[in-house]
């Protein structure tokens, strides 16, 4: 059963679900073009269900919710192994319950990370962020005579308005009578450059017009070669602040699947470099107090609504308990004392992505390398100390 992208509605589903005697599996997986190579994701996907059901002794499960928590697993599992059932967007979630009836594959345009998790209600703080998360994009694909800008959303693109130009055509320039170039080449060139400037001063005239009436996210520049950034220093200083990058395409062959390929990319380039930067922050930041690193100190900041940033490791994984009475995460039983019953949780680190898309907070997965390891688990940047 492929799945769908109606995100409203299956979320209208999920949230009717009340918790219960029996569990649900909620299942996030990247596929992006490297986790679909080889089949890594599917690899991967094995591997955690085999450590999923390693722990589930440590929930405490009487032996039918086992087996059925077991079989939602299977499940699930033979979902991905039919190619046909993925999606093209680069993540999808799976919520399943065997007991309740429930099997739910929503195509997503992005996961914070691949994660497992069965609980009593289905995680759903991340597919209902998705919109919100992923914005509104314009991207704008230029050669020196016509511009297609699309809007790009999770889900799609498309084409929104269109710039044509008038350009000089045939003719060129006159050489002198021995054949070497002369005035009118220099009158000839000067002609394009003026011809290439007022297009790109109309097109970045268009798409401040377009933000202005519904601000955009961050805006995306495609074209051919050196035409693909052509268009930058024509840009508002406010549509110049929301550039991520440039592609190269050629504006008569884009189509909105194309654009939207391409968008995503861009995005997600500039997703890396971010990490990078707020990572940076973090380690400026510790010793004044202002920033945490550690799984420990994270959840005790989350607790006390401190974080305005989450960060996460993404090979990060722990055990960890939820307190009853209070709802906060910690790592070992005893800090739960005087907070209510521990529960275990199969890892600490997705609870707390689940507890911070709960509070609002920025959560950025951390994918770069040399700065993934700076994270020991999860760390914060705080707004107060």
């Amino acid at each position: 059963m492929p799945p769908t992208n109606d995100i409203a509605s299956v979320l209208a589903r999920l949230t009717k679900i009340r918790p219960g005697q029996h569990r649900i599996v909620t299942c996030y997986l990247k596929l992006e073009p490297r986790d679909r190579a080889r089949g890594k994701y599917l690899i991967k996907l094995k591997n955690r269900i085999r450590e999923v059901e390693g722990s589930l002794d440590g929930l405490g499960l009487d032996r039918a919710a086992r087996e059925a928590v077991v079989r939602d697993l299977r499940r699930v599992q033979d979902h991905f192994r039919n190619s046909a059932n993925l999606p093209h967007t680069q993540g999808i979630a799976i919520f399943a319950s065997e007991p309740l009836g429930l099997f739910e594959a929503v195509a997503l345009p992005r996961v914070y990370r691949s994660r497992l998790a069965v609980d009593r209600t289905p995680l759903v703080r991340e597919l209902a962020s998705v919109e919100d998360e992923f914005g509104r994009l314009l991207t704008a694909v230029v050669d020196r005579t016509a511009a297609r800008i699309f809007e790009v959303t999770a889900f799609a693109a498309r084409e929104v308005e269109g710039v044509r130009s008038e350009s000089t055509r045939g003719g060129k320039f006159r050489p002198d009578r021995d054949g070497s170039p002369g005035f009118g080449e220099h009158t000839y060139h000067n002609r394009i450059r003026l011809e290439k400037q007022r297009h790109y001063e109309e097109v970045a005239r268009q798409l401040f017009t377009m933000n202005k009436k519904q601000p955009v996210y961050g805006l995306v520049l495609a074209g051919p070669g050196a035409e693909a950034g052509a268009l930058e220093p024509f840009l508002h200083p406010y549509l110049a602040e929301r550039l991520m990058g440039v592609a190269k395409l050629n504006p008569k062959e884009a189509d909105a699947a194309v654009v939207h390929e391409a968008t995503l990319a861009v995005r997600e380039a500039f997703e890396r470099a971010a990490e990078r930067a707020v990572v940076h922050e973090v380690e400026e930041s510790v010793g004044g107090g202002w920033a945490v690193n550690g799984t420990l100190p994270t959840l005790r900041a989350l607790a006390r609504g401190q974080v305005r940033t989450l960060l996460v490791n993404a090979d990060a994984r722990a055990g960890g308990f939820r307190c009853t009475d209070s709802g906060r995460l910690a790592l070992t039983e005893r800090e739960c004392r005087g907070e209510g019953e521990p529960i275990p949780v199969l890892d600490i680190i997705d609870e707390a992505i689940e507890e911070g898309l709960r509070q609002r907070v920025n959560v950025e997965v951390v994918y770069a390398d040399g700065a993934r390891e700076v994270i020991d688990g999860l760390a914060g940047l705080l707004r107060f100390r």
